[in-house]
């Protein structure tokens, strides 16, 4: 394991033991619906429903960003219409996991302007597998920030993306951006990762998952040549708890999302 921007679980529950019982209190806040009101902004010409956790973007891509949660363990959706990318930010501080198509820069940057924040924020990128409508702007991203910028991605599809500096397998346990734990869920692709905030009960599921109707649905199988692999990795995610649910294609879902998707795997 390097050192850049990585540790390992172990270290992780060391460290929050150090922090106290108000790291844990803060957390636990963050997972309650009440605490997950929604803010939405949009690009001219958009239309946007501040019921539940819509927004339909005509013209242009619009941004979602989560309110009420513990200052320091926030998200925000950039929605590029037909996926999307999100930024996870605390302290002036923000990690981005995934960059949409090529050319989705611009969205990005205007999401982290919505934030107070700047590219010279952005301290890791992380992708959840290796398609192009979720790795396609990790060069932009890169350029916009710093070659010096750590970036990760699965085990299994980190040879797949091309970058101009060289990305960090992870997997497993594995703990960026000081609190982001990965989970390895195969399937969609074979090295296919999650995202999990568990401070902030947060799931970013890339394509492990989609939305659905306000609910939560199983990846998509004409993209996904094994079905069978990636139906044992939504069963996996049912072992962990998240309130909040964020998926590459369909509406977030910000309220209950972990028995959402114990539901879909005992179905």
């Amino acid at each position: 394991m390097t050192e850049i921007g990585l540790i390992t679980r172990r270290m992780l529950l060391r460290d929050m033991g150090k922090a106290g019982l108000a790291v844990v209190v803060l957390g636990s806040a963050a997972c309650s619906p009440e605490s997950a009101s929604e803010t939405t902004t949009s690009a001219p010409g958009a239309t946007t429903s501040s019921q539940g956790a819509t927004s339909t973007s005509q013209g242009g891509p619009s941004t979602t960003s989560s309110g009420g949660k513990p200052a320091g363990h926030q998200w925000h959706r950039v929605n590029l219409d037909f996926v999307s990318a999100y930024i996870l930010y605390r302290g002036g501080e923000a990690a981005i996991v995934d960059t949409g198509v090529s050319g989705s820069e611009g969205a990005i940057e205007a999401g982290l302007t919505e934030l107070g924040l700047g590219w010279g924020a952005v301290g890791t990128v992380v992708l959840t597998h290796l398609h192009p409508d979720h790795q396609g702007s990790l060069p932009a991203v890169i350029a916009a920030t710093s070659e010096s910028m750590p970036w990760f991605a699965g085990a299994g599809d980190i040879d797949g993306i091309e970058a101009p500096t060289e990305g960090q397998a992870v997997g497993d346990g594995d703990v960026v951006f000081g609190s982001l734990e990965i989970i390895e869920t195969p399937g969609h692709t074979p090295g296919h990762i999650c995202v999990l905030d568990p401070i902030a009960g947060i799931l970013v599921a890339g394509d492990a998952l989609t939305g659905i109707d306000g609910g939560v649905g199983g990846p998509n199988p004409d993209f996904t040549p094994d079905m069978d692999l990636a139906n044992a990795s939504v069963s996996k995610l049912t072992g962990f708890d998240y309130e909040v649910a964020l998926f590459g294609h369909g509406e977030p879902v910000i309220s209950g999302a972990s028995a959402l998707v114990a539901e879909l795997a005992g179905g």
